[in-house]
C-alpha cells in the first residue's frame, strides 16, 4: 500500500477485536488507522493481517480495508478457506455493507455507476475516468439527516470492489466522506478525529457447513 510522503504510521494499539470465528474462517472489527497488510517498510509492519497471524500462523486475508476504515475484515483459517472465500469475492456472493457520513443532504436513493482509475501521479488517489477506468458500482441509502451540521448518515453498497471505490463515488456525486483526507475538499471542518467511513455487515454462505454467516459491526461515529 503507498503511503504519502511525510506519514508518520501510528496504528492504534488497542488489542484485537474477534467478532466471528467458527473452523474456517474468522473476522476482526478492524480499528480505523491500522493497515489490513503490511506496508512495504519495516515501520509499517503492523497491520491487522500480522496481528491475526499471531494467533492463527496459517491465517489468509480474504479482502481489505482502507487504512483509514474501520470495521469487518475477514479472514481464511487454512488454504481451502482462503480458496473458497475467493470464489465467493469473484462471484459476489458475499454481500458487504457500510455507513459513512457524509457532507449534505442526500435527497433520494439511488446508484453510483462510474469507472474508476488509479491517478497514477497522485497514488493513491483514484478517479473517475470513463474512457480507461474499470467498471464500478455502489448502492446508497440514506439514513438520516443531520440539519444542523448538514450532514448525512448513509448505508454504502459496493456492487463491485474497486480500490477507494465508496470514498469516490460519494465524492463525485457531490456528498463526499467526512474526515476524507484525499476526497474530502476540507476534511478538516469537523469534530471527528477519524473518517466517518465502516465496514457495518458482511455476510456470506459458509462454504463448508453451508450456513448463512451474517456479521454486524455498529461503528463509533
Amino acid at each position: 500500500m503507498p503511503i504519502d510522503d511525510g506519514f508518520v504510521y501510528q496504528p492504534p494499539l488497542e488489542p484485537l477485536d474477534i467478532i466471528f470465528e467458527d473452523d474456517d474462517f474468522i473476522a476482526i472489527n478492524k480499528p480505523a488507522g491500522l493497515l489490513s497488510v503490511p506496508g512495504r517498510l519495516a515501520e509499517h509492519h503492523d497491520s491487522a493481517y500480522f496481528r491475526v497471524l499471531a494467533l492463527y500462523p496459517h491465517a489468509k486475508i480474504t479482502h481489505r480495508l482502507d487504512m483509514a476504515t474501520s470495521g469487518i475484515l475477514l479472514f481464511a483459517k487454512h488454504r481451502e478457506a482462503e480458496v473458497a472465500a475467493s470464489k465467493m469475492f469473484q462471484a459476489r456472493t458475499i454481500k458487504k455493507n457500510y455507513i459513512a457520513l457524509v457532507q449534505g443532504q442526500i435527497a433520494i436513493n439511488g446508484q453510483v455507476d462510474v469507472p474508476l482509475i488509479t491517478d497514477w501521479e497522485n497514488r493513491p488517489r483514484q478517479i473517475v475516468h470513463f474512457d480507461l477506468g474499470k467498471p464500478a458500482q455502489t448502492l446508497f441509502e440514506c439514513l438520516s439527516y443531520d440539519a444542523i451540521k448538514d450532514t448525512s448518515r448513509v448505508l454504502l453498497t459496493p456492487i463491485t470492489g474497486r480500490s477507494h471505490q465508496l470514498r469516490v463515488h460519494m465524492q463525485y456525486i457531490g456528498h463526499p466522506i467526512l474526515r476524507d483526507k484525499l476526497y474530502h475538499p476540507e476534511p478538516f471542518k469537523t469534530d471527528l478525529t477519524r473518517m466517518a467511513l465502516h465496514a457495518s455487515y458482511l455476510s456470506f454462505m459458509q462454504p463448508f457447513s453451508h450456513q448463512l454467516i451474517e456479521i454486524f459491526s455498529e461503528p463509533e461515529f
